[in-house]
This record gives structure tokens, sequence and C-alpha cells, in this order.
């Protein structure tokens, strides 16, 4: 008696979801508007799908009309600026340094940028603050 051998396969499809897409070129460093998203039914992963998540955010790369914006594209606009100066602040406990730097880097609040310190001429890494100072970590 021969049985036959019943192979089930299920193939996961893509679900189509709404999907951000910019509808126009935006260039890199511009402030996202509302006029500027649309949602489209795609699918892509790590795609953004709620607009207001987005809208008065500002792009990190260039967008282009109709593609799908992802979470990485995007970021809170700049606070400082290349070659900038900033605060640069070490603080430890009790212990407070703070000296001047110069922005080695373009930056909004929360990111980590390149500073270089001016009396040691040494870049180091911090992350800006709202306030607009660079806060070094061990």
């Amino acid at each position: 008696m021969k049985y036959a051998l019943l192979c089930l396969c299920f193939w996961a499809l893509p679900a189509a979801a709404d999907i951000v897409v910019a509808v126009r070129t935006i260039p890199a460093q511009t402030l996202i508007g509302p006029e500027d998203l649309v949602l489209r039914d795609v699918d892509v992963p790590g795609g953004i799908q709620d607009p207001s998540l987005i809208i008065g955010m500002e792009a990190r790369v260039a967008l282009y009309a109709n593609r799908p914006i992802r979470a990485g594209d995007v970021g809170f606009p700049a606070i400082v600026n290349r070659n900038a100066l900033v605060a640069l602040i070490y603080q430890s406990g009790n212990l407070l340094i703070s000296t001047e730097g110069r922005a080695l880097d373009r930056a909004g609040p929360g990111d980590l940028i390149r500073v270089m310190n001016l009396d040691s001429r040494n870049a180091v890494t911090a992350r800006m603050g709202a306030d607009g100072a660079a806060y070094v970590s061990q």
C-alpha cells in the first residue's frame, strides 16, 4: 500500500497597511508639514503608519516623492549646527566640569554628536540636551 505524502505549505503573504509617503521630494534638513505627507496602502517593513508622529520633525535625508518614510529618515529639528559653539558639560555626582566646545556635527535634542573641546583640542562624543548644551558621560 502506497501512501501519498501530503505537504501543507503556508506562505505568509505580507499584509499591506497604510504607510506614510512623501507627496513631493523633501530635501534633507527641511521641516515636515502635514501638506508634505499622504497615506498609501503599501507593504514596507519599518514604514511609519501615523503621520502625526513626523509632522514637525526634520528630514535627516532626502525624502523622495511616493516613497515610504521610515523612522530613521526623520528626527527632531536641529538645535545646533556644525561649527557652532556649545557648552560642553561633564557631570558625575557632585563634580561638574563645563567648558566651551565646537560642534563637529549638526544635531537635535537627544542626538549623539562629536564636539571638540576648545581647550584641549580633543574630540568627544556627547548627547545634545534640549537646552543646547552637549553632555558628556562616562
